[in-house]
This record gives structure tokens, sequence and C-alpha cells, in this order.
């Protein structure tokens, strides 16, 4: 596969035996960025888990303090009486059956679904559509909960989910090429002290084994782990 030129270019500027601080990183990632358009800006941790044992599973829920620069469409799921807040939240989707029915038949163009406890036992069934895509709602990540309008406005406001996936690694959206560096290491800090906190008491060694930032198209960033963790 061809490269362009651009990226060709973007490549001589990332000193490859070299790792960068969180502040650098998020000036260089800016100055190579490759794309015409508003390009996600990403972190991809490794840690020192095994994600097969249940208690090395890290996930979790996260509020970066200038959100992620895309507008995530929300579906709450609810009884009609918690229909009312989740729409004046700001909720894209509110209702029931029909979302379910829908969900059944291939549609999940949205992000994030919040559920309230009362209809969970009707939505297990949507686990085999949802759980791949990591929509199924979570008493653990705040999706599962009677307060629907606090949880629409986190999610609206940058309150982002985490998980390991199979291979140890952590990926998560930071933000946008179009933030300042200091908005992308502000929510870069606030993702890894989330991770750091979450760690597991049966993992040994070195948790955080490896870390890169990286925008759409462009060369990942190495991070020193070691001054991560400080």
């Amino acid at each position: 596969m061809s490269i362009t030129k651009k990226r060709k270019v973007a490549n001589t500027k990332v000193d490859k035996s070299k790792v960068y601080s969180l502040k650098d990183a998020a000036s260089l990632v800016k100055e190579i960025n490759c794309t015409k358009f508003d390009s996600s800006v990403d972190l991809h941790i490794r840690l020192g888990v095994d994600p097969k044992k249940a208690d090395q599973q890290v996930r979790g829920t996260v509020s970066l303090p200038h959100g992620t620069g895309k507008t995530k469409k929300v579906l709450v799921l609810c009884t009609p009486d918690k229909e009312a807040a989740a729409n004046e939240a700001g909720a894209d989707y509110v209702g029931l059956d029909e979302f379910i029915a829908k969900i059944e038949s291939g549609w999940v163009d949205i992000d994030v679904i919040i559920a309230t406890p009362a209809v969970m036992p009707k939505i297990g069934k949507l686990g085999k559509v949802l759980g791949p895509r990591n929509l199924m709602p979570n008493p653990k990540t705040g999706t599962v909960t009677n307060d629907v309008a606090a949880a629409v406005n986190e999610v609206k406001g940058g309150k982002i989910a985490f998980k390991v996936d199979k291979t140890g690694i952590v990926h998560a959206s930071i933000g946008r090429i179009s933030f300042s560096p200091e908005k992308l290491t502000e929510n870069s800090t606030e993702l890894i002290n989330a991770i750091i906190k979450l760690k597991p008491s049966s993992a040994k060694g070195t948790y955080l084994k490896a870390a890169s930032m990286a925008s759409t198209m462009s060369p990942g960033i190495a991070l020193d782990t070691k001054s991560l963790m400080n």
C-alpha cells in the first residue's frame, strides 16, 4: 500500500527510537496530522494484565474535562414515567419496545444506550447485538440508572467508557485534532489516572507497559510510561 506525501513527511517527524512526554506528544500529534477533516486523537495503552481473568478486566468511565469533541447519539430505554426527564436532558432517542424491535432488526446507529433497572430484563435478549459493539447498558459504567437525566448529561458532557480488550490494550478517544495541546494533555491525563486507579490487585509486574498517541491516519507517538505514572 502506497502512502501519501503528507504521511511520509509525518513519519520523518516522529523519532521511533524515542518516547515522548504527554505534553510533547500532544503538540507533535497536531504537527503531523495528515487529514483535512477534524480527526480523532486516540490513546492506546497496553496494560500488564491478563484480560482472560475476571479480576483483571479493567473497565470504567471517566469524564474528560474538555469532552471528546464528538456529539454522541444517546438512546434511553425506560418506562413512560422517565421519558420526559430523558428528553429534557437531551437524549436523541427515548422509548422502549419500539427501539428494542429496531435493534433486533439490526439498527445500531447510536453511541451510548442508557437504561433504567426496571427495563433491563427486556434488554437482556439484545446482548448478542449490543455486546460486541460495547453498547450494552452496565451499572459499572453508569448506564443502568434511575437518574436518566444525570446519565444523559454526563455522556453529552464528555463522559466516556473504556475497557481493556482481549490483547490487554485500552483504546480511547481523548479529543479532536482541533483541540489545543493543553486540552489534549489534560484529557489524556484524566483518562490515564482513571486507568491507574483501576489497577487490579492481582496484576503483577509493570502495569502501564506501553502507550501511544495517534490521530486518524497519522503515525503513532510512543509515550514515556514512567512519566505517566507520576
